[in-house]
């Protein structure tokens, strides 16, 4: 009989035909006996089938789980850890890519005295041709943790994690722990990770093992809902941890913040119609005010001031945000150029 492989890599995917083969290929040659990489695809109506056929007919480590219907990201991962045969789980994402050697060096991770793996990432523009961040989680030395709470872990790393391809998980823990609560969420794996009694045993790799596509996300149209309402209420929902830890991750209501309004006007995110079907009964008559000013704000105008403010804050995490704004349909010169001044197409 074959060993059950070490780690099993598993991506959930959902109409990725036209990105899955550049992150297929930055798998396959790294895959050994240890390693497995298995790919649940929630029913896409491209070519996602056409193009996981011919590498599972080229690649024997490789195995393709075609769904009759579309479960929703939360679900399909969750079945492809069930799915999986490996120690450990590798959720990785269908469009972004692992450097050479990240196999490698996860495997070495893989001890009896962690559950949790979390391997950082570069972010890149949505060709991968320009670096926007060198490493999105902000550490260059590895972290280890083992706390009874769990909760220096979460403060340091939840932030991070809702990039889900970060996250390598023990099989059996995952299994063990409440996962259809989190259907829906949209960040089933940091429901599974913090819930309580939360993650104890987790490492940290500093170096960055994959490749962000920023910019690619298919929740886009869906980035004000989910940024102010879902994150937010997920992270506050951890009553275990104090409030100050969880606030650190993400205030309560961001909806109420001016900046961030302001910032999903510049964007594009937010409109009189997201005004109207999320913020227009809650908070405080001054609050919706403020809120109904800014959806009325000319989208050119948000997109200016917020440019303004990150030439001027001149920092260089700022090509991200530069990124975000030079490919809004409301851009104006000036984010344009400042996005070009910074090399950033």
């Amino acid at each position: 009989m074959t060993p059950s492989p070490r780690l099993s890599i598993c991506i959930a995917t959902f109409k990725r035909g036209d990105y899955i083969i550049q992150t297929l290929d930055s798998i396959v040659s790294q895959l050994t006996d240890a390693v497995e990489l298995l790919v649940v695809d929630g029913a896409s109506p491209d070519r996602t089938e056409e193009v996981m056929r011919v590498y599972c007919e080229k690649h024997p480590r490789v195995r393709y789980l075609r769904e009759t219907v579309n479960s929703g990201i939360d679900q399909d991962y969750d079945k492809a850890v069930g799915y999986a045969s490996g120690e450990f789980c590798w959720l990785m994402t269908d469009d972004d890519l692992m450097v050479e050697g990240a196999v490698e060096r996860v495997l070495e991770q893989l001890n009896d005295d962690v559950d949790v793996v979390v391997v950082n990432a570069e972010v890149r523009n949505k060709d991968l041709g320009t670096l926007l961040r060198p490493r999105l989680l902000d550490v260059t030395q590895d972290l280890h943790f083992d706390e009874p709470s769990g909760e220096q872990f979460f403060a340091r790393a939840a932030d991070y994690l809702s990039f889900i391809g970060g996250v390598v998980v023990r099989r059996a823990w995952w299994m063990q722990r409440d996962r259809a609560s989190y259907y829906g969420t949209l960040f089933i794996h940091i429901g599974a990770l913090f819930q309580a009694p939360a993650v104890t045993r987790a490492h940290v790799i500093a170096d960055p093992l994959l490749v962000i596509r920023f910019g690619n996300a298919m929740w886009s149209a869906r980035s004000f809902e989910i940024w102010m309402f879902k994150w937010p209420a997920l992270i506050w929902s951890f009553q275990h941890f104090a409030s100050s830890t969880r606030a650190a991750v993400s205030a309560p209501h961001p909806y109420l913040s001016v900046k961030r309004l302001l910032w999903f006007r510049a964007i594009g995110g937010y409109s009189r119609a997201e005004y109207q079907r999320f913020l227009s009964s809650v908070g405080s008559t001054g609050s919706r005010l403020v809120a109904a000013s800014i959806s009325r704000l000319p989208a050119k105008a948000a997109n200016f001031i917020c440019a303004l403010y990150y030439v001027l804050r001149a920092g260089k995490a700022s090509k991200m945000e530069l990124y975000d704004l030079s490919r809004s349909a409301d851009a104006t010169p000036l984010a344009r150029r400042a996005a070009a001044m910074r090399q950033i197409p």
